[in-house]
């Protein structure tokens, strides 16, 4: 069996729904209204509220990630990963393994964009006001895919790099905290960077999105010994170029 890079080997299931009760808070529909509002004014004033964001997403996102959840389920791959439930952690992933992969694999890719970023990839929120565990799991894997939308695309984690990646997550997904993102990121943007974001960028990052495979039904851990660039190809993603 290929090591993967992984702490935890492909057909053992996670301990996810040990860890979904540990953290699930159960919320009634007003109480949630009120999550979504409050959540969305915090994270519009200040996008780097990490944890806003995320409340944002679960108070807002159910019936996005129902369609994700069908998704993945028509797709053989995504079937895999919801049995399997993977986590993308310190506690699942041999970090100094990727380091040790040849420059070019995508594990060495992904750990050096981390390691360069200082990003780490324990901090993702654990999911808290979706009721369903299910779903819960997709909106996490979500989240732990994040990082390498950036990688694939060739985006940094700055404020033009996360309006593009919420751009081109919001077409593969619908999910709405992904279109708050894109539609009020740009207002932290001077204008010379508005400009080209709607006319250089944007179209690029909208036709990548669509022409792409969505990362949610790819068990990317596979592939962390992969050639990087073959990877890409494979994926139908294409570098955004940005100046």
């Amino acid at each position: 069996m290929r090591h993967y890079g992984l702490k935890v080997f492909t057909g053992e299931t996670s301990d996810w729904y040990q860890e979904f009760n540990s953290y699930h808070i159960p919320t009634t529909k007003p109480q949630n209204v009120l999550l979504s509002i409050a959540s969305s004014m915090m994270a519009l004033y200040d996008p780097y509220r990490h944890d806003m964001v995320a409340v944002v997403g679960e108070a807002t996102g159910y019936r996005a990630l129902q369609q994700m959840h069908r998704q993945m389920m028509n797709d053989p791959t995504g079937q895999i990963i919801l049995k399997e439930k993977p986590r993308i952690n310190s506690k699942t992933i041999d970090f100094d393994f990727l380091r040790s992969l040849p420059d070019k694999t995508l594990g060495k890719k992904y750990i050096t964009f981390m390691d360069k970023n200082n990003i780490n990839a324990d901090t993702r929120a654990m999911t808290r006001f979706v009721d369903d565990a299910d779903l819960a799991y997709v909106i996490q894997r979500y989240r732990e895919l994040h990082d390498f939308n950036h990688l694939l695309l060739g985006l940094q984690p700055n404020m033009l790099g996360e309006v593009l990646v919420k751009w081109f997550e919001m077409i593969q997904t619908g999910f709405p905290v992904c279109t708050l993102g894109a539609i009020f990121g740009p207002i932290r943007l001077d204008y010379s960077k508005n400009v080209k974001l709607m006319q250089t960028y944007l179209p690029l990052v909208i036709k990548a999105a669509r022409k792409s495979t969505c990362l949610l039904n790819v068990y990317i851990e596979h592939h962390f010994e992969d050639d990087f660039e073959q990877f890409r190809d494979e994926l139908g993603i294409r570098t955004i170029p940005i100046r």
